[in-house]
């Protein structure tokens, strides 16, 4: 499991990348990439290509996540699942809290 973040030169998009399992052990390094930035971005994106598995304490994190980025008003976007991690986004009605393709 790695997570890493890179921000735009314009600083108005964190970019979060999960690669492997993203479950509880996940928890700080994720909480990290997002709560460690001086200024809040207006923009996030979770790019779940390399990740093979998730689980509720990921969707837990991804609430978290929104919560911090200022709830209903939050511009998230979960891109690059696969089918099986598709499914189970789709399965806790998290398209309609976040922009997921």
């Amino acid at each position: 499991m790695a997570i890493t973040s890179t921000l735009s030169s314009d600083g108005t998009l964190l970019t979060i990348y999960i690669q492997g399992r993203f479950d509880f052990s996940s928890h700080q390094d994720f909480r990290g990439s997002y709560e460690r930035l001086d200024k809040a971005p207006e923009r996030y994106r979770v790019d779940l290509q390399e990740t093979t598995y998730l689980d509720s304490s990921a969707l837990g994190m991804l609430l978290l996540l929104r919560d911090h980025a200022g709830g209903d008003r939050a511009s998230i976007e979960i891109r690059n699942c696969s089918p099986d991690v598709r499914k189970i986004l789709t399965i806790s009605n998290f398209e309609q809290l976040f922009d997921i393709q």
